[in-house]
């Protein structure tokens, strides 16, 4: 079963995630190796991450989550957005300070529509 769907918006890749536990590191392993082949074999560079439906992370998602922002930010014209982050995952990103680092909007909508993307 595939843990999240792609699909291009304009220049937009938006992954929406269908899981709404991202904590199993199999399934976490094979997440990271597809969400890397975006970036490093069809070279999409704006990337949304919709986090709607999902409600607990572990270390090793928010690891991935770092591993695309440092892939995507030694390319040119390229972003990293999240959306749909919930009150428990933003409770996480600011423990860990990630909300300093990365970009997170309300709404896939409004990912979308954010400068620079």
């Amino acid at each position: 079963m595939s843990q999240f769907n792609v699909q291009q918006i304009g220049e937009n890749t938006v992954v929406e995630f269908t899981s709404p536990s991202l904590m199993d590191p199999i399934e976490l392993e094979q997440i990271a190796q597809q969400l890397y082949k975006l970036i490093d074999e069809q070279d999409r560079r704006r990337i949304i991450l919709d986090f709607e439906k999902v409600q607990y992370l572990s270390s090793q998602a928010i690891g991935i989550l770092l591993a695309m922002q440092k892939k995507l930010s030694a390319l040119k014209k390229s972003n990293l957005v999240l959306c749909g982050v919930g009150a428990r995952l933003m409770e996480l990103l600011r423990i860990t300070r990630l909300d300093k680092v990365l970009t997170i909007k309300p709404s896939q909508k409004e990912a979308i529509k954010s400068p620079g993307h």
